[in-house]
């Protein structure tokens, strides 16, 4: 701890050079922190089904492929299962493509029974909209987003389903009331919601009727899920829709895979930020220790080691990736509740940020050994008569 002030004193001779050194690395840790957590999110998103309360039951090859309705029956019979409700991917958005609004059409009875204790809706504002059949209960915070009113009108653009009536893609809803999640840290994931009559959905819509996108279940006992999902998927085994039934939180996760292949896009990103990095870094330092070549011999001839002037260079590398890392993964911690917002469903609790540091410090050691290498074999007759 001694030499702390003379390394942080030797990084600062150039501090131009420091700051945009040092910038750039707490920039990359802090892409390191978003995007490796959201990997890890990706690649393992909930350990398996033993112990998820909520099963997801979608067509076996493709979750874009339908099932047929008549299967709700079939999985209410499945021992173990307690509610059984339907949904199907709405895609819908408000005037503009940007204003993405995750609109769902939901069957009132099981789906808020499915959901019990998850949701706060006003007796009133429940009523309201069990009697509207073109009802729509929308989240607070999207009302306040673009202040709409409660008795006015929701026009949404489905991406997907034309009206029969008219081969529309226009939806008119009647904003009938107001809900939020229960939980305080659920709130940001249901802040794009809206919610409305599948009934109404199924009968209007142009194609798809008597289908549904999904199945979703609450089972009796979560430590049974594994075998229950098993049963479910057996009872639909070797039929024309084959079904694959998971935890609520992996068929999150493979939703929004089929946008593509989320895991080699943030590899890749990743990849590419730290390889860059370690030239820049490794060039800083090549740089800095080849303009202190005559100071480094005076220390030697002041009774410095080889082996101490080693350290020193290695510490100085050490000194500036780790506090820009810590900087760049403490800001990417910061990021982590709204990068959650937009992966509705997807558990952002295991954070990088302790094999952040690892890496910084490896990311020290490549950069810091070849300068430390070389001040460590200075001739110091040879480094005095040096010019700078």
């Amino acid at each position: 701890m001694k030499y702390l002030p003379l390394l942080w004193a030797t990084l600062w001779r150039k501090k131009a050079r420091t700051i945009f050194t040092l910038l750039s690395i707490v920039i990359a840790f802090l892409l390191y922190g978003v995007l490796g957590t959201v990997h890890y999110a990706f690649e393992h998103p909930s350990g398996g089904a033993s112990g998820a309360d909520k099963l997801i039951t979608t067509n076996k090859f493709s979750i874009t492929l339908m099932l047929p309705f008549s299967y709700t029956q079939q999985i209410a019979a499945v021992p173990g299962v307690a509610v059984v409700s339907w949904l199907t991917w709405f895609g819908a958005y408000y005037q503009e493509s940007k204003n993405f609004v995750f609109a769902l059409p939901i069957d009132t009875d099981t789906y808020f029974d499915l959901h019990k204790n998850e949701f706060v809706v006003s007796d009133a504002d429940m009523t309201a909209f069990r009697n509207t059949r073109t009802g729509t209960l929308v989240n607070i915070a999207l009302m306040k987003k673009f202040g709409w009113k409660v008795g006015g009108k929701l026009p949404l653009h489905s991406t997907i389903w034309t009206q029969k009536a008219d081969d529309s893609l226009n939806w008119t809803f009647d904003i009938v009331g107001t809900f939020d999640a229960k939980d305080p840290t659920q709130r940001s994931q249901m802040s794009t919601s809206a919610l409305f009559h599948y009934a109404l959905f199924d009968e209007g819509r142009n194609f798809g009727k008597g289908n549904v996108g999904w199945f979703e279940e609450r089972v009796s006992d979560p430590s049974q899920s594994a075998a229950i999902a098993a049963k479910i998927d057996a009872v639909f085994a070797n039929s024309p829709n084959e079904t694959k039934t998971q935890p609520a939180k992996d068929f999150a996760v493979a939703f929004i895979k089929q946008l593509g292949d989320v895991g080699f896009v943030l590899r890749a990103i990743l990849g590419a930020v730290f390889f860059t990095l370690l030239f820049l870094t490794g060039n800083t330092m090549m740089q800095s220790v080849r303009e202190r070549v005559p100071e480094l011999a005076v220390l030697k001839t002041l009774g410095f080691s080889d082996g101490k002037v080693l350290a020193l260079v290695i510490g100085e590398s050490l000194l500036l990736c780790v506090v820009a890392a810590v900087i760049g993964l403490a800001l990417s911690y910061l990021l982590l509740p709204i990068v959650q917002r937009g992966l509705q469903g997807i558990d952002l609790s295991h954070g990088a940020q302790f094999s952040g540091i690892g890496i910084a410090l490896l990311l020290a050691l490549l950069v810091g050994a070849p300068p430390a290498l070389r001040a460590m074999r200075l001739n110091v007759v040879d480094a005095l008569m040096e010019k700078r």
